[in-house]
C-alpha cells in the first residue's frame, strides 16, 4: 500500500513548501496536517481533495504508483495539447523556462 503521507511530503518538498504553506494553499489548519504526521494518520478524502487541489493534481495522481496510468486535470490536458504543437527546440526552451521559474 502506498504511503500517502510520504507522497504528500514529496509533493510539498518539490514545491519548497512548509507544512504551514501547504495548509494555507489547501485551506486546512496547519495543526491538522501536523497531527497526520505525529499520529501516522491517513487524511480524510475531503482533506486529500483539498491537498490535491493545492498541488494541482487529481486524487488518481496522488494514489498512482509510478507505472500506473493517471487521470489528468483539464488544465494538464490543455498544457499537453499545447506542448504537442511545439517543435523540439521550443519544447526545450519551455522546459528551461519552467525549470528557471522553480528556482528560489
Amino acid at each position: 500500500m502506498k504511503d500517502i503521507l510520504a507522497t504528500i511530503t514529496a509533493y510539498r518538498q518539490e514545491r519548497g513548501w512548509t507544512e504551514y504553506q501547504l495548509a494555507e494553499h489547501a485551506g486546512l489548519p496547519q495543526s491538522t496536517i501536523s497531527s497526520w504526521y505525529r499520529k501516522q494518520m491517513v487524511p480524510t478524502i475531503s482533506s486529500l481533495e483539498k491537498i490535491c487541489h493545492a498541488f494541482g493534481i487529481t486524487l488518481s495522481q496522488l494514489f498512482a504508483e509510478e507505472d500506473d496510468l493517471v487521470s489528468l486535470t483539464s488544465a494538464q490536458k490543455h498544457l499537453l495539447h499545447q506542448w504537442a504543437k511545439l517543435n523540439e527546440s521550443q519544447q526545450a526552451a519551455l522546459l528551461a523556462f519552467i525549470e528557471q521559474m522553480q528556482k528560489p
